[in-house]
């Protein structure tokens, strides 16, 4: 076989440094001058590991490798080469060395012009150092013993196919690999010995000395032929995946370096039509990044800010991308407030706006020392505090400060203050938003007044939630679900921002006249406190403290102007107000300070301290007379007690008998069917039990019952009139009068049981105003009494009862 050897000569004389063998022309056959236990000079290599059958050319620059080398070359002996097992040591002993090696003969000795020394080895035989020796020029020599190769048959097919697929693997690495010269490709293809091909390329191909000595190691030329296609095809895979790599590289860097050149492009455009969008995208990108939101809302923000870069700010989505990015931008997204914890200085506050509500603030100063033991707890451990906000919902009728008192909780804790009234509501848009595809669409209430008061933890009050309506738009009480939910809340999705938010820090306190309108699934949600009507002397006190002294600021005028003494208020709250709570009795406070600032204006003379007599100057007569007892002297009227969403009331069950051949029942009064209900059960309730009541069947059977309930324009309905309709009958039908300032209120069955009604607070309240010394309820209700303060109790007198017969029993004289 021919080989280049003058090219590879003048390649070592330019000083390349590569690593080139050949392969020697002879048919690798044992070799009769090597026996065992031969002693050989060694002659170590760094990083090289010859075969038996190649040519190797290496540079020697080691002053005993050079002596060594020449005293070989020039007597002609055998140099036993063996690997040094590491690279970096300049002086190997024997213990450096592998033991197994190849026999060589030094084929030629160039002198290089740095003093070193090139010559060519040809591999000669496989040896295995059995002993190393050291002489006293401290040369390594050893004993070896020969490891001849095992070739396999002439015509061995599958050899043959083996060492096709290495050839061509190893041209593939040739191809692909940027380490190895072409010309190893057309060295391999020129080969045509087999087993001489197999060890070529164990020199040669880049592949680390532990798999070379391992090569070498294979005492068939099969078995290192198979080790050898595995090598390669796993060198051929990291090319492979290397250059796969690099493709993918370079197209990324191709494709950045587009984009780099096409923004500058678009700038350039941008400049010359007068367009502003890339300092939009500026600001817009500075103001991200002093954010504290989410990854999520991070990669939202990124996604349109590339879709605005592309736009012209002309176009009518531009603006429609930039007010939804003004609006993520605008939103407080983890900012909080700092909470007052001065839990003294919160109960003052309190009390300060608000008189009497006790429940109300003392379920409030027990959120807000929650919070401070949280937190407390949290700096101890050093953990972040986590606390979900409660859902409190205040109802009661109007006028009682459940709007305002919410202001009042926020000063307390030191909060923001938002509100909005749900009145009316009847689009589920109002409270998750639109989508932003629409035109004009627009967050929802809830975000839109997080982005005004700038904080996620504010006081919030959902007024009106009783009064929400519904229709084709959707049902925004389902919407508020997710709202009012503590479980939920922490992933508010608003369908404008497309993006969670975290209400759950959010203090929200909704407010209702009635709970009979609010769904069920809702007021699950919501921690319900009963905000009542406030009693006459509650009113006098708030009018001192608040109304009065309001009022008199808002129209300039000084408290030595005017003064309103206590039987005054009096008389202003049972005549000139019909409520429960106290803005008619504002309203009425602010008709008198225009009046007297009138006055002053034109200088005429007025009582600084106003009369009754002046109220009829100011407000004209009185418009109502107070609710109150009107004798015992009827026979068949009973005094009721009522409850109203402006409070409670008494109202009068009048009955008359006429006689008649076919007796029936008339009910008058605008009742509701609840109400009917009651005064049938009633009437047969007496016609079962008649001889009870000392009433003759005859008075029944010839008697037609009239049963009316006074102010027939106002609807009544409800069964807590039973007992009371029960009584008025049995007065009218045995003639006896109902005991003097009595009212009742329950509900009866046909069985004559009497059951525990609602609102019994304020209904006391109505009965106190009327002049009511007694008052006959259901034993059950009085575990409601128990709760209610003494100052409502005072100069009443209950009597509890379970049947119609100890009603009777008490209220008929």
């Amino acid at each position: 076989m021919n080989y280049n050897l003058d090219k590879i000569l003048r390649s070592a004389e330019n000083n390349e440094d590569k690593l080139i063998s050949l392969v020697s022309g002879t048919e690798a056959q044992r070799n009769e001058d090597i026996k065992d236990d031969d002693v050989m000079s060694v002659l170590p290599l760094r990083n090289r590991v010859l075969f038996p059958g190649t040519l190797l050319t290496v540079t020697v620059s080691r002053p005993k490798s050079l002596r060594l080398v020449k005293n070989a070359y020039e007597q002609e002996k055998y140099l036993a080469v063996c690997c040094q097992k590491e690279k970096d040591i300049q002086d190997p002993t024997s213990n450096d060395l592998y033991p197994l090696g190849t026999a060589a003969r030094v084929a030629r000795v160039l002198d290089m012009p740095d003093q070193s020394v090139l010559i060519i080895l040809e591999g000669i035989e496989r040896i295995e150092v059995k002993e190393f020796v050291t002489n006293k020029q401290n040369t390594i020599k050893a004993v070896i013993r020969v490891r001849p190769e095992q070739f396999p048959k002439r015509g061995d097919k599958e050899f043959i196919a083996l060492v096709s697929s290495i050839k061509d693997t190893s041209l593939k690495i040739v191809q692909q690999s940027e380490n190895m010269s072409p010309e190893a490709g057309l060295t391999v293809r020129s080969i045509d010995h087999a087993p001489t091909l197999v060890n070529f390329i164990c020199v040669n191909f880049g592949i680390s000395i532990e798999d070379k000595q391992m090569l070498l190691d294979c005492d068939t030329i099969s078995n290192r032929a198979f080790k050898l296609l595995e090598i390669l095809n796993k060198e051929l895979q990291m090319l492979e995946m290397k250059a796969d790599i690099q493709s993918k590289t370079k197209e990324d860097i191709d494709k950045e370096q587009r984009e780099y050149y096409l923004h500058h492009q678009l700038e350039a455009i941008h400049r010359e039509l007068g367009d502003s969008g890339e300092q939009v995208i500026k600001e817009l990108t500075e103001r991200a990044s002093q954010k504290h939101w989410s990854e999520a809302a991070q990669k939202v923000f990124d996604k349109e800010i590339d879709k605005l870069r592309f736009i012209s700010t002309h176009s009518p989505e531009y603006s429609t991308i930039q007010n939804y990015l003004d609006t993520m931008l605008d939103l407080p997204w983890n900012e909080y407030s700092e909470d007052n914890y001065d839990i003294r200085n919160a109960q003052q506050v309190l009390d300060r706006d608000h008189y009497g509500l006790e429940k109300v603030k003392e379920r409030i100063i027990e959120y807000l020392a929650v919070l401070k033991q949280k937190a407390t707890d949290a700096e101890k451990r050093k953990t972040k505090k986590d606390f979900k906000a409660p859902i409190l919902c205040l109802y009661g009728p109007p006028g009682v400060g459940k709007t305002s008192l919410g202001k009042s909780v926020a000063e307390a804790l030191g909060r923001k203050y938002a509100r909005i009234s749900l009145g009316g509501l009847h689009d589920e848009a109002e409270i998750r938003g639109h989508r932003k595809t629409y035109i004009g669409a627009m967050p929802g209430r809830i975000i839109e007044n997080l982005r005004k008061v700038q904080t996620s933890n504010p006081v919030f009050v959902l007024d009106e939630v009783d009064k929400i309506g519904a229709d084709y738009k959707g049902d925004p009480t389902s919407a508020l679900l997710e709202v009012l939910d503590p479980e939920q809340n922490s992933t508010f999705h608003d369908n404008y921002l497309d993006i969670d938010y975290d209400l759950s820090k959010v203090l929200f306190i909704a407010t209702a006249n009635s709970l009979d309108s609010i769904p069920r699934p809702l007021l699950d949600r919501m921690e319900l406190i009963e905000m009542t009507g406030y009693l006459q002397e509650e009113k006098v006190e708030i009018a001192k403290r608040h109304l009065i002294p309001k009022e008199l600021e808002n129209h300039g005028i000084k408290t030595t102007q005017m003064r309103l003494t206590k039987d005054v208020l009096d008389t202003l709250i049972d005549h000139y107000t019909r409520e429960s709570g106290v803005r008619s009795l504002e309203r009425q406070i602010a008709t008198i300070c225009r009046k007297i600032v009138t006055k002053i204006a034109l200088e005429e003379e007025y009582n600084v301290s106003v009369t009754k007599e002046d109220l009829i100057t100011y407000l004209g007569k009185q418009r109502f007379s107070r609710d109150a007892y009107e004798t015992n002297k009827y026979i068949g009227v009973v005094t009721g007690l009522a409850w109203t969403q402006v409070g409670g009331e008494i109202l009068f069950i009048e009955t008359s008998l006429s006689p008649a051949k076919t007796p029936t029942l008339t009910m008058t009064g605008n009742l509701g069917d609840v109400m009917k209900e009651s005064a049938t059960i009633a009437l047969g309730y007496i016609k079962a039990h008649a001889d009870q009541f000392g009433i003759s069947r005859k008075e029944i059977e010839t008697h037609s019952v009239h049963i009316h309930v006074p102010e027939g324009a106002i609807p009544k309905d409800g069964p807590s009139a039973g007992i009371t309709m029960t009584t008025a009958l049995v007065s009218a039908f045995t003639k006896r009068k109902v005991r003097a300032r009595i009212a009742m209120t329950g509900e009866m069955t046909l069985r004559g049981k009497v059951l525990p009604i609602g609102g019994v607070k304020e209904k006391i309240l109505a009965a106190k105003r009327a002049g009511i010394t007694d008052l006959v309820l259901c034993h059950e209700n009085q575990k409601d009494v128990d709760d209610i303060p003494a100052i409502y109790l005072k100069g009443l007198h209950f009597h509890y009862v379970k049947d119609i017969q100890e009603v009777i029993d008490f209220a008929l004289v």
